[in-house]
């Protein structure tokens, strides 16, 4: 059976990948991994079954592989990377350092960002940008740690912050050009149960 990932049936964003469960799917599309969607609205995802059995907090996502069930995006995309090639550099070193950038993207920047710290997120912006140079992806092949960034960043698609570090906005448009960024924004593999 291929992993399960639980998403909102009628996502707030209109389905434009937004939200963290985006996250996952990506991860799944960049190492060719078949899952299904387990769609879900709002009051589904509060059910008491569904906090037993899969989000004590009743919120998006969740992943159910088997009888391994895990919530939390990033913890969800470390396993997948761990898993399956293809988001993890073979290096010992250079994996290091992409799960370090994982980290960054969720513990430094997305804080920045939901806190709607001003003082602090256009610093780390520049510092982010001063970091990854004229480079393609922040530690030379893409990876986890990029796909993690990149989502955390589209968050602030539209806005003067991006805008000014034009290198972070050209960073972005390449993670979304990704194919498999393509394949996640449009997945439609629903499994047909509920919660």
């Amino acid at each position: 059976m291929s992993p399960i990932v639980s998403v909102f049936k009628n996502p707030p964003d209109g389905g434009k990948g937004y939200h963290r469960d985006f996250r996952v799917r990506w991860a799944l599309e960049e190492v060719g991994q078949p899952y299904h969607l387990r769609l879900l609205s709002f009051s589904e995802m509060r059910r008491d079954l569904y906090r037993r059995e899969l989000h004590p907090f009743g919120q998006m996502p969740t992943y159910k592989d088997g009888d391994l069930v895990l919530f939390e995006s990033g913890a969800i995309v470390h396993h997948i990377a761990h898993e399956y090639a293809g988001l993890l550099p073979s290096d010992r070193n250079a994996r290091a350092r992409a799960v370090m950038w994982m980290f960054a993207a969720l513990n430094t920047i997305e804080p920045c960002i939901s806190s709607g710290s001003t003082g602090y997120l256009p610093l780390r912006l520049h510092e982010l940008a001063d970091t990854l140079g004229d480079a393609e992806w922040l530690d030379g092949e893409f990876t986890a740690g990029d796909l993690l960034m990149v989502t955390v960043l589209r968050s602030l698609r539209g806005t003067d912050l991006l805008k000014e570090t034009p290198m972070i906005q050209r960073y972005v448009d390449r993670g979304e050009a990704r194919p498999a960024f393509q394949r996640a924004l449009t997945t439609t593999s629903p499994l047909a149960q509920s919660a």
